[in-house]
């Protein structure tokens, strides 16, 4: 249970240096989002108000990304350490209930772990999440006495050979009383190796008033893994995917390779559901029962009905897909592409803004955009519906149980005629009548007495 009045102080002014890159680290994504919008949102997740944000290096960027947020911004224009840090955004913080410090920069924390901590904190204790490491080199380390109870926190840097022996680390994560922190943060001082003010600090303050200082460890050590470069980065994409795996098969989903899924947003399945490897999941996307994904296919905010088959190699974007419908392999259905049930998309095929009717077939090398294809049509391979003229759009029809040849061309605006049959080869700019052969085709030439060109000799 979190307290009555919760304020949460991200920090999010670091510069990056060792990411290389242009782009503020916090906007860095992990499966599709920035890494600071997953702190948000577990302060969200918290109830937090108010949530304030300390952005520093490419400000600009991080407030046009975040624009829309319900947060308040305030600048760090000098990067002072973690203290001075805090001590910008004193002034959004109330001096009531708990405050709770985050970073911009430590995506995958839970929010259930940070109900703990503020708990452990409630109205009168300092509560520090700390991880037990095997190779705690670079990090904070936690300082006890001789009872047990936490000392201090000693940055590395500033620490004795015998405090780098200790394998508890701090992970940054605190909670605090929130109007002792109103006392302490002014207080701090930078006298030690790096001359910053560190946040850290705080906690001999309390030590030293005789508050009591309490500790809790995450479940999962990955929960409080930052990222400082591009490979800290990769590490974190892959534990939030392995994460996401073990969700997954926990529903019952069947992933032939755990480690070779990626979901970037929101991945719903019903029973049954294998997904092969190698596929990415983008946006929203929701798969029936009994739908089976094919090795190496991309989904971006699709919906599948029960029994669809996506087969290898296929691209999905912003369609839905009906009952017992084939796609693929190698297959595109772009956005607003509507198929109904058993219909196939077969290799090579792309649909475009179409709708698709119970039971059609495209199965090879067409091009399908801008149409309307009504229940048990058959296109035929190499069919190109011709919708575009340079500057605007058109519609292509194709009536119930038409027959489409291979090679055709349907030039929009055109209706195709129910049951109407387009003979292979086609050109058609014209209405096809219901029911009837429509050929559209240049007049074939044989030239008796022609004779290939052979190379001529130096």
């Amino acid at each position: 249970m979190v307290a009555e009045e919760l304020n949460v102080i991200i920090l999010a002014a670091g510069k990056g240096t060792r990411m290389h890159s242009s782009q503020p680290k916090v906007l860095h994504q992990i499966a599709g989002k920035p890494m600071l919008q997953y702190v948000l949102e577990t302060a969200i997740d918290l109830n937090a108000d108010p949530i304030t944000v300390v952005y520093g290096h490419g400000g600009e960027h991080v407030l046009h990304a975040f624009a829309d947020w319900d947060v308040r911004w305030v600048e760090q224009a000098e990067q002072l350490g973690t203290g001075h840090a805090a001590l910008q955004a004193l002034p959004h913080v109330g001096t009531e209930g708990v405050t709770l410090v985050l970073y911009g920069d430590v995506p995958l924390l839970q929010t259930e772990t940070l109900r703990k901590l503020v708990h452990l904190a409630g109205k009168d204790k300092l509560a520090i999440l700390t991880v037990v490491m095997d190779e705690p080199s670079g990090y904070g380390r936690i300082v006890r006495s001789d009872n047990g109870n936490i000392a201090c926190i000693v940055e590395e840097k500033d620490a004795t050979d015998q405090q780098r022996r200790i394998r508890e680390i701090n992970t940054g994560v605190m909670a605090f009383p929130s109007a002792d922190l109103h006392r302490w943060l002014p207080e701090l001082a930078n006298d030690n190796q790096q001359g910053e003010y560190y946040l850290t600090d705080v906690v001999r303050m309390a030590a030293e008033e005789g508050m009591g200082i309490v500790s809790l460890q995450p479940d999962e050590d990955t929960e409080v893994l930052g990222v400082n470069d591009k490979r800290q980065l990769a590490q974190l994409e892959r534990a939030l995917q392995r994460r996401h795996a073990a969700r997954l098969m926990q529903d019952g989903v069947t992933l032939m390779d755990p480690a070779r899924i990626d979901v970037r947003g929101l991945l719903l399945c019903g029973r049954d559901v294998t997904i092969d490897v190698g596929c990415v999941f983008i946006g929203q996307v929701e798969l029936g029962d009994n739908v089976r994904i094919g090795p190496h296919c991309v989904l971006k905010d699709v919906v599948i009905r029960d029994g669809v088959v996506v087969s290898a190699f296929s691209h999905l974007d912003g369609a839905e897909i009906g009952e017992n419908a084939h796609i693929g392999p190698f297959a595109r259905i772009r956005p607003d592409t509507r198929l109904a049930a058993h219909v196939h998309i077969g290799n090579f095929v792309e649909v475009k803004n179409s709708q698709v009717e119970y039971g059609s077939k495209i199965n090879h090398l067409s091009y399908v955009g801008d149409a309307t294809v009504g229940h048990g049509v058959n296109i035929g391979a190499g069919t190109i519906t011709v919708n575009y003229d340079g500057v605007n759009k058109y519609r292509t029809t194709i009536g119930n149980g038409a027959f489409i040849g291979s090679g055709s061309e349907l030039i929009a605006p055109v209706v195709i005629g129910d049951d109407a049959t387009i003979a292979a080869g086609s050109t058609i700019n014209k209405d096809a009548p219901a029911g009837k052969l429509s050929i559209a085709r240049a007049r074939q030439l044989t030239h008796p007495t022609w004779v290939r060109p052979t190379k001529k000799g130096k």
